[in-house]
């Protein structure tokens, strides 16, 4: 009895489909899960410690921060509501300087002292819950830590600014308003934790779709010579002028990566990330595990990635937001200032990650 050769196309859709499904469920899959339990515990806490008002305790020492710099102590009250939440925190300093108690000169200053606090409220919504779990303990406290310490040295770039240029001149404390804090709150426990699961499970729905679709298709670039269906492409296009274009794209890449001293991988990670962080760091988390990235390398490729992102966030939330709170013309200074002073220390903190 004679048996028909199967067609090509079932061929090829049998080479590229088991191997695939291997890859799917013997990578991708128990790595998504994994990642999907540390979330949902993660952002479920995170979630609570911001409802019982855990995150405000950070700010304490905000009060400390306030004399040195020759700004009001009432001036603490917006760098702790920034913790909790920046579209407060700069709505005080905003009715601070409408009231004419700050000149654009001293909220500049509260400006970049709120930087650290608006930063110490991340580590609780998204860097802890979120993406310490993505990039595993040691890469992703390395990040944290090296944003924290950029974040620390602005703020302290405010206290010495506030010390060198402000003066009475500056603040008018007659003219302080009875500001509310607007992180006050209601509420039972039982309320709180239902908000708590709520938020969580909201975030869940964001993140983990994308997630799963980002982990597969770099598990599939990084395991290509895997599948015989892709190997047969690759092998295909090298006949073409595809195969001319692939090389001269990656001497690029490496040319413009060689300048730093990171691997050619770093461009797509940077591009990743100047789009999407946490789609970045699902990007990154591979190439860690399979070598490609040291921890170092992999945290100043994220970094680097956060200055090309500036780009992309400006138009897309900075603008928005600081031109709502400000208006134009001082919303732009606002920008200025901040975009500058992190662009400066990110490269400062590059440097210090990429010496040998």
């Amino acid at each position: 009895m004679l048996v028909s050769p199967r067609p090509p196309s079932v061929q090829m859709t049998s080479q590229f489909a088991g191997p695939l499904a291997d890859l799917l469920v013997g990578t991708v899959l128990p790595r998504v899960g994994t990642i999907a339990v540390a979330l949902a515990a993660g952002v479920f806490l995170a979630n609570v410690a911001v409802a019982f008002g855990v995150v405000e305790y950070i700010a304490a020492l905000s009060t400390y921060l306030t004399e040195p710099a020759n700004l009001p102590r009432e001036v603490g009250t917006a760098i702790l509501a920034t913790t909790a939440s920046p579209t407060a925190g700069y709505g005080m300093l905003a009715e601070f300087r409408e009231s004419g108690v700050l000149d654009d000169r001293a909220t500049l200053v509260a400006v970049t002292i709120n930087t650290f606090f608006g930063f110490a409220q991340h580590i609780f919504t998204f860097y802890a819950p979120v993406l310490i779990p993505i990039l595993g303990l040691r890469v992703g406290l390395l990040y944290v830590g090296a944003r924290a310490a950029i974040s620390l040295a602005i703020t302290l770039v405010g206290i010495l600014a506030g010390a060198l240029l402000l003066s009475g001149r500056n603040v008018d404390r007659s003219r302080m308003p009875d500001v509310e804090d607007p992180t006050d709150g209601n509420g039972s426990a039982r309320e709180k934790l239902g908000e708590a699961a709520d938020s969580t499970v909201d975030k869940l729905r964001e993140i983990l779709p994308r997630l799963l679709v980002v982990y597969a298709l770099v598990a599939v670039l990084l395991s290509w010579r895997e599948i015989p269906a892709l190997v047969d492409v690759v092998t295909a296009a090298s006949g073409t002028g595809l195969g001319t274009l692939v090389p001269s794209i990656t001497d690029a890449i490496g040319a413009l990566t060689g300048v730093v001293g990171l691997p050619s991988a770093a461009v797509g990670v940077v591009a990743v990330y100047a789009i999407d962080t946490t789609n970045g760091a699902i990007v990154t988390a591979p190439l860690v595990e399979n070598g490609t990235f040291t921890a170092r390398q992999a945290v100043a490729t994220m970094l680097l990635g956060g200055i090309v992102s500036f780009a992309f966030s400006t138009f897309k939330r900075s603008i928005p937001f600081q031109y709502g709170i400000w208006g134009a013309d001082f919303g732009s200074k606002v920008i200025a200032v901040n975009t500058t002073l992190k662009i400066v220390f990110i490269a400062v903190a590059v440097a210090v990650l990429l010496v040998p």
